[in-house]
């Protein structure tokens, strides 16, 4: 079969499309799939880089997100057939890994699945659709509505607003019924937040989205009966935004994080968070449950999925580099 291949971890010249790349072999529990569509993330950038703490077999196949066509059935595998439109859940949570860092993934023309990762497509989505959905709004769904709770009136600050989980998480904002002010790095990315139904957007370029909060809501303040600031924050990305996040929130406010792309271990001023009695909420990944109710939202027609662009695989790199550069809105999908 064809599939982007990395070998060792490096840069971008350490992936390579191969074209006679073994067949996958299925077990008695496993279903063999024919890939029609995978999403990029950047966790495939540091599956790619190489991650401190987490070892890759090598050769490796990225690409977590999948969605295809059952081809084949193991013999133990039941309420599954040949032809079955499918999608992944990326976590084994029997087994233990995840597709396409401790197996293989999607960005190849073939790939196994154990049977209990995966979940019915319903006829009117679409491959691309569903294959987009796993990691960035399974996350989203997670950090937002799972453990964030965010709820009708409430003012909500996305930071990194135009990527995957970011514009999943200004939806799903919306859809609550929130006040949301997304902030991204450049006027494009902005106008095309503001047509997703953001209230307020701030370009990190031309302003500091700590003073545009204070003018758009006033300054926190812990006596004030008028409050000031917002009642979340959104901050999957770490770095030197984590401290101005916490200025921006009210008494009682909370911030909510899934991840830290921008750096882990940032700079922390402790006296915010029990002056104004601040809620720090993580989201680790998503639940079986949690992918269910996303998939069931895009069904229904109450959330739709940005994909930016769609490449054929043997242009994966391409939408490796893309995704790495951060040159996207909302999703990027490959198809084999």
């Amino acid at each position: 079969m064809r599939a982007l291949v990395l070998r060792e971890h490096g840069g971008m010249e350490k992936l390579a499309l191969e074209e006679d790349f073994p067949d996958p072999v299925i077990g008695a529990r496993d279903v063999l799939l024919r890939v029609r569509a995978a999403s990029v993330n950047y966790h495939d950038v540091f599956t790619r880089r190489g991650m401190p703490g987490i070892r890759i077999p090598m050769p490796c196949i990225m690409g977590l997100d999948i969605a295809g066509e059952i081809l084949a059935v193991g013999p133990d595998v039941d309420g599954w057939a040949v032809g079955d439109r499918v999608l992944v859940d990326p976590i084994n949570r029997v087994e233990g890994g995840a597709m396409g860092e401790t197996v293989h993934g999607g960005f190849a023309e073939l790939c196994r699945v154990g049977n209990h990762q995966l979940i019915r497509i319903p006829g009117s989505v679409e491959y691309t659709t569903a294959a987009a959905l796993p990691v960035a709004w399974g996350t989203a769904f997670r950090m937002m509505c799972t453990n964030g709770r965010v709820a009708a009136g409430e003012k909500v600050l996305i930071l990194g607003a135009s990527g995957g989980v970011g514009v999943c998480c200004v939806m799903l904002a919306k859809l609550a019924g929130a006040k949301v002010i997304a902030c991204a790095g450049n006027a494009e990315k902005c106008e095309r937040l503001k047509a997703l139904g953001a209230d307020h957007v701030v370009n990190y370029a031309d302003r500091d989205f700590v003073s545009a909060v204070h003018e758009l809501f006033g300054k926190p303040r812990r006596r004030s009966a008028e409050g000031g600031g917002v009642d979340v924050v959104v901050n999957y990305t770490g770095g030197d935004t984590w401290v101005r996040s916490l200025h921006c929130l009210r008494v009682g406010g909370r911030l909510l994080t899934c991840g830290a792309t921008a750096g882990y271990a940032p700079p922390e001023d402790i006296r915010y968070i029990w002056t104004f009695e601040l809620k720090i909420w993580g989201s680790n990944a998503w639940s079986r449950q949690d992918l269910l109710e996303v998939l069931e939202l895009v069904r229904s027609g109450r959330l739709t999925v940005p994909i930016d662009r769609i490449y054929p695989l043997a242009e994966a790199r391409e939408a490796l580099r893309v995704i790495e550069g951060r040159q996207v809105f909302g999703k990027i999908v490959v198809i084999p």
